[in-house]
């Protein structure tokens, strides 16, 4: 079928206007902290439903948008993520991981118990779909799906974060039980589990720098 094409309007902003707007995002997204203590406030629906739109806006190879979110507030399921979750950690902090992974998690005082899968009011797994499923059954592949999803990903953390949210990404290894707690179909795999929330009262993160510039970037 023959793609169809419409007139493009880009967002016009005068350059003083783009560097003032560069550096308030700049100011607002290095605030931005990886959180382990949760409120148990309630995040307002709408808040994620608009976070994850955003998300769908992620470009992606062929457009095939390959992204499937899946938001947890039940707390029966919370538990049994945890319980699968902390399961994995266990054995991959007593058998699986290596002395210098441990070394380099040390200082940031992570172990294999996970009580913000519970504590913290919204769980968003993102999961990857490496192919489509027609209606008539038949398979079509995916493209750039890794890629694809890791975009959208980013644009709902961040999106999380400009609404004042604190977000933490888990990633415990092997993720396919969450595949079973959330009952999700054989072509999509977990990519992501994103804690959400407010962050407590009393929260606290690690002391630590950012690379600069320099570090990070070649302009050529």
């Amino acid at each position: 079928m023959e793609a169809r094409f419409l007139p493009h309007e880009p967002m016009r902003v005068a350059q003083q206007e783009a560097l003032r707007r560069a550096a308030a995002y700049y100011a607002e997204v290095r605030q931005r902290r990886t959180i382990r203590d949760f409120s148990p406030r309630v995040v307002p629906r709408a808040i994620i439903e608009r976070c994850l739109l955003a998300a769908g806006t992620a470009p992606s190879g062929a457009n095939r948008q390959p992204w499937h979110f899946v938001v947890v507030t039940d707390a029966e399921r919370k538990w049994r993520i945890r319980i699968e979750a902390e399961r994995e950690e266990r054995e991959f902090y007593a058998q699986r991981a290596p002395p210098e992974w441990l070394e380099a998690l040390a200082p940031l005082g992570t172990g294999p118990e996970k009580p913000f899968l519970e504590t913290a009011p919204v769980l968003i797994a993102i999961f990857a779909q490496s192919y489509a499923l027609m209606p008539d059954g038949r398979k079509s592949k995916n493209y750039y799906v890794t890629e694809s999803v890791g975009i959208a990903a980013g644009i709902l953390i961040t999106g999380l974060h400009h609404c004042g949210l604190a977000t933490l990404t888990h990633t415990p290894s092997p993720m396919g039980f969450l595949n079973d707690v959330l009952g999700r179909p054989p072509n999509e795999r977990p990519y992501l589990l994103l804690v959400v929330g407010y962050a407590a009262d009393a929260a606290t993160v690690p002391d630590i720098a950012r690379k600069s510039l320099d570090a990070i970037a070649t302009f050529i």
